[in-house]
């Protein structure tokens, strides 16, 4: 008896040449994927002129020296997409403040809101909810003599800012 020998396949009906090109096929597919992100999506870590930005930083620092000399607190409430804050130091009144929200990554998303006086060392402002995640909170008067932050969690009630001296001092 003699034997027989089976036909053989060409290539593309074996399944070992497939697999071996599902890696760098995969590969080639991710490559497109990730060249689409960074090309659609914006950077707005990166800053066109950082010398500028950082002389800017010296001005926001004397403004937070200025908040702690003057011993200012606020209560910040959030509700009903409305924000509601109640200053704490008398000699700070102002006649509106400005509420900036800062995304920790996108600047994109940033929003500011100007809360206009109510009356009894309260002010109020109106803000659509701005997505989950956490915050980063700037309260300035009208006139940018004084500044306060903080951090704000989506989903909390109420954020308490109080001045402190910057940091190296």
């Amino acid at each position: 008896m003699r034997a027989t020998t089976p036909p053989v396949k060409p290539w593309y009906r074996e399944p070992w040449p497939w697999l071996l090109m599902l890696a760098p096929l995969a590969a080639v597919v991710m490559g497109v994927v990730m060249l689409t992100l960074a090309v659609r999506s914006n950077d707005g870590l990166v800053v066109d002129d950082y010398y500028q930005q950082g002389l800017a930083i010296n001005q926001t620092l004397e403004r937070q020296r200025r908040a702690a000399k003057l011993a200012v607190r606020v209560g910040l409430d959030f509700s009903d997409g409305q924000i509601i804050a109640t200053l704490d130091q008398r000699g700070a009144r102002s006649e509106a403040m400005l509420l900036t929200l800062v995304h920790p990554t996108r600047a994109g998303r940033d929003r500011q809101v100007l809360l206009v006086p109510r009356g009894g060392g309260t002010y109020a402002g109106a803000l659509a909810t701005p997505g989950r995640g956490r915050w980063h909170v700037v309260l300035e008067d009208a006139d940018r003599t004084w500044r306060l932050s903080g951090l704000w969690e989506v989903g909390q009630r109420s954020v308490r800012l109080a001045a402190e001296t910057p940091a190296g001092e």
